[in-house]
């Protein structure tokens, strides 16, 4: 008896496990679902995509939500698309959405569009609703040097058919940065900027910087224009401070050389006394040899001692006196 129990229970976990594995590879729920709604799929292409290793609740789902918004696609469009990596429902999705808005984009397009990278759906999301891009401060110098940092928002809409190979909002950001900073430093003066800020947005605008972008730029507005550092006084602070350098550095030179050529001056006046007090010891050399030979008489040196005495006499009446201060006596303590 009890082996008859067990034999049934036996018996009943494989026919779970066989019908299980029976719904599984023949989904019957998915293949009726379809049937209701007016998709045609057959049971053998279910079948199929299971040993394709292709999800079928995708692929059913997918051509529902299409045939339900009056969109033909097949369930080998969609099945090559999934093996080729792409996501179905977000090109299904972006299909709905397009059709809705009158976009033209057709699954050629959308299935490219998606296999390039890009969110299809966020793309026809961007051209119904358009985004708003926020820019990085952007430092600018104006041509009277003062600073200016401007803050831009960038509206924007996807450009379906640049998506595919389209620069992306980096590009966008850099352009328009690009322009702003064109723009503030070709003004005379930061006050005409401040003035008219719709002026950037004007010249920036006209630039055409969304060639070649995913992007069409609707609209460019300056949020906030701050002014920031004299540039202009700094550079010109910099350059005075530079050159003053260099004037010291050229004075310091002049001077080196002046020290210089006062101790060469120096040094040959010293060679030059030391000349003369060589000469002045030849005198009485001379003076000797020309009393050997007779050319100099007894008189004659009288005189000449004579006029020597006289010179150094003027000498020292020339010279100022000089002052002898009095010894100064010791002052005595008085005692009481």
């Amino acid at each position: 008896m009890l082996s008859g129990a067990g034999l049934l229970i036996v018996i009943v976990i494989i026919s779970i496990i066989g019908l299980w594995f029976l719904f599984y590879l023949i989904p019957v729920g998915l293949w009726f679902q379809a049937v209701l709604t007016g998709t045609r799929v057959s049971l053998l292409q279910l079948v199929f995509m299971r040993w394709r290793r292709v999800p079928p609740s995708i692929i059913v789902n997918a051509m529902i939500g299409a045939k339900k918004a009056g969109i033909i696609i097949s369930a080998d469009q969609l099945e090559a698309h999934f093996l080729a990596g792409g996501h179905v429902q977000n090109v299904v999705n972006a299909l709905i959405s397009a059709d809705k808005a009158n976009i033209p984009l057709d699954f050629n397009m959308a299935t490219a569009i998606d296999l390039a990278g890009r969110d299809v759906f966020e793309a026809v999301t961007m051209s119904v609703n358009p985004k708003v891009i926020d820019t990085p401060p952007v430092t600018a110098v104006a041509k009277d040097g003062i600073q200016l940092i401007a803050k831009a928002r960038v509206t924007v809409r996807a450009n379906i058919k640049q998506l595919v190979g389209g620069a992306g909002e980096d590009t966008i950001l850099a352009r328009v940065g690009e322009g702003i900073v064109t723009s503030i430093g070709s003004s005379e003066s930061h006050k005409s900027v401040l003035e008219n800020p719709d002026s950037i947005s004007k010249v920036v605008l006209a630039r055409g910087l969304d060639s070649g972008t995913a992007f069409e730029i609707l609209s460019i507005d300056i949020a906030d224009i701050d002014i920031g550092k004299n540039i202009g006084a700094e550079l010109q602070m910099d350059q005075a401070e530079a050159d003053k350098n260099i004037a010291q550095a050229k004075a310091e030179e002049r001077r080196a050389m002046a020290v210089a050529e006062e101790q060469e001056m120096k040094a040959k006046a010293q060679e030059a006394r030391a000349k003369v007090i060589e000469a002045e010891a030849e005198i009485p050399m001379a003076i000797a040899d020309a009393f050997r030979s007779g050319n100099l008489g007894v008189m004659d040196y009288y005189k000449l001692r004579n006029i020597q005495a006289d010179t150094d006499m003027r000498e020292s009446i020339s010279k100022p006196a000089e002052r002898k201060t009095p010894p100064t006596a010791p002052k005595r303590d008085k005692k009481e």
